[in-house]
Order: structure tokens, then C-alpha cells, then sequence
């Protein structure tokens, strides 16, 4: 199981800049989101989103799409 620091809980998260949300427990989709988060620190810029109840469809009710 893959997850984020300080977000392990959460399977999934999104990207404040793009309204995407990525499955942590996917390993494709998990592999997307270290690439962009190799690029720019999303984390400290307080970019990155968690959703709760921790569901797919609460991402989908706050605008994120799937990635």
C-alpha cells in the first residue's frame, strides 16, 4: 500500500492545481502523483487535498476529477 507522508490515512488525494484526484492504493495512479510531486512541493504550498469521508465520491462532490 502506497501512501503519501503525513496523509497516510488517506487512499485518496487531490491536486489543488489541476482538480484531479489520485487512488493511492493504485499503483499507476500513485506513480502520476510522485511524478508531479517531484516537480513542484505541494505539500508545503498546502496544495494538495484530502477528502473525508476518505471516498472516491466525496472528491468527485468537491469538483476533483479522476486522473
Amino acid at each position: 500500500m502506497n501512501r503519501l507522508k503525513r496523509f497516510e490515512k488517506n487512499r485518496y488525494v487531490g491536486l489543488r492545481s489541476n482538480m484531479r484526484v489520485y487512488d493511492c492504493d493504485d499503483n499507476d495512479q500513485f506513480e502520476r502523483l510522485l511524478e508531479k510531486l517531484d516537480n513542484v512541493d505541494y505539500i508545503s504550498k498546502n496544495l494538495i487535498q484530502a477528502f473525508g469521508p476518505d471516498t472516491l465520491e466525496e472528491a468527485l462532490n468537491r469538483g476533483y476529477s479522476l486522473t
